[in-house]
């Protein structure tokens, strides 16, 4: 078992089967070492139910929290999927998180950090990244979070 694998099953995270496209894109394109994840929304909870609305009047920013760390375990079954090992993981560089928000709600990042603490936990430093999070109108399908990812992958 990989040293993530095991971290993954430390901290009682399995991954899912991760989604199809829902348009016309690919799940993820390799240049080189870096691989850019197309966007994703959240994984189901464990009573088989997803998170959707908009963050600040729907969803508060725990249940926003919740949300983007779902869409990292999601983020992380694709980088299996795309690497096979995730111990071929050499850093998680850039992350973009849109955050299905109320007009007036403001508090993308402490949304984002789902994802982003998410991340760290299970990839130690390799998993620190430069981000953005940032408000967006509406989401596909009325999810609450989508996040895209550049990661870095050694052959």
């Amino acid at each position: 078992m990989s040293a993530i694998e095991a971290r993954l099953e430390e901290l009682g995270i399995e991954l899912p089967s991760t989604p199809p496209p829902i348009a016309n894109y690919v799940p993820a394109v390799r240049t080189g070492s870096l691989i850019y994840l197309s966007g994703l929304g959240p994984a189901n909870r464990a009573d088989g139910t997803a998170p959707s609305g908009k963050v600040g009047s729907d969803l508060s920013v725990e249940e926003g929290y919740e949300a983007a760390r779902l869409t990292g375990i999601n983020i992380i079954a694709r980088m299996k999927g795309e690497v096979g090992d995730l111990d071929k993981v050499k850093r998680v560089v850039k992350l973009l998180g849109m955050v299905n928000s109320d007009p007036s709600f403001n508090q993308q990042p402490a949304v984002v950090n789902g994802c982003s603490d998410l991340l760290v936990d299970v990839f130690g430093d390799k998993g620190r990244h430069a981000r953005s999070a940032v408000g967006m109108a509406g989401l596909p399908n009325d999810i609450p979070v989508e996040i895209e990812v550049i990661i870095e992958v050694d052959d």
